[in-house]
């Protein structure tokens, strides 16, 4: 199985060739290296399309990045024949120390302090479903984006709303308008804008 896995996937950086010198680690398990790789925030691991998985298995894929604390493997995600390529943000996994020393394809040597590897498992797809990716390698999906608008346009007229007087409070207008003071969308602006540098994540809640 190791020789086949080492054709059946590449790697794709921003800027770079594709990469498709996996080494086999064992019968089911391939491991790619990838130099100069202080810049790299962001990988697209694929399948080639030379050969499938076996009916009932898929790749689970791990990245190391050397630290102090000694290189340790976090799970990105998995490649499937159903979903054959993914994206995976890495740039928060490099800034973080090893806290466990999972290394279920070998460890880096010190002088490649400037090389990360991506690593191939190949397991079943209810093993897969059992794994958990490290937090935050999913890059924000045009889904997450549009959620993010809807709840910024919402936040923003709630607050304007709140401010909002009738057309009998200062005699202009149609009967039906309301009027707000422009300088409250100042206001809501300056709030939205501490409250998502303190938490990004605040207006998911």
């Amino acid at each position: 199985m190791a020789a086949a896995a080492c054709n059946m996937f590449g790697v794709l950086i921003t800027g770079r060739l594709v990469q498709t010198n996996f080494i086999p680690v064992d019968e089911s398990k391939v491991v790619c290296n990838i130099e100069n790789a202080d810049n790299i925030n962001h990988v697209v691991v694929f399948m080639t399309g030379t050969t499938p998985f076996p009916d009932g298995f898929g790749g689970a894929v791990y990245f190391s990045w050397p630290s102090t604390g000694g290189p340790a493997w976090h799970l990105l995600g998995f490649v499937t024949n159903d979903k054959p390529s993914s994206i995976f943000k890495v740039a928060n996994l490099k800034r973080e120390e090893a806290t466990d020393m999972f290394h279920p394809f070998g460890q880096l040597n010190d002088h490649q302090s400037h090389m990360m590897q991506i690593g191939i498992s190949v397991e079943t797809l209810f093993a897969l479903q059992q794994l958990t990716p490290a937090v935050g390698v999913q890059p924000t999906s045009a889904h997450s984006f549009n959620d993010f608008c809807t709840k910024m346009v919402t936040s923003c007229y709630n607050h304007i709303a709140s401010f909002a007087v009738g057309r009998s409070q200062i005699g202009l207008g149609s009967p039906n308008d309301q009027f707000v003071p422009l300088a409250q969308l100042q206001v809501w602006y300056e709030q939205f804008e501490r409250r998502f540098a303190a938490n990004p994540n605040f207006w998911k809640s």
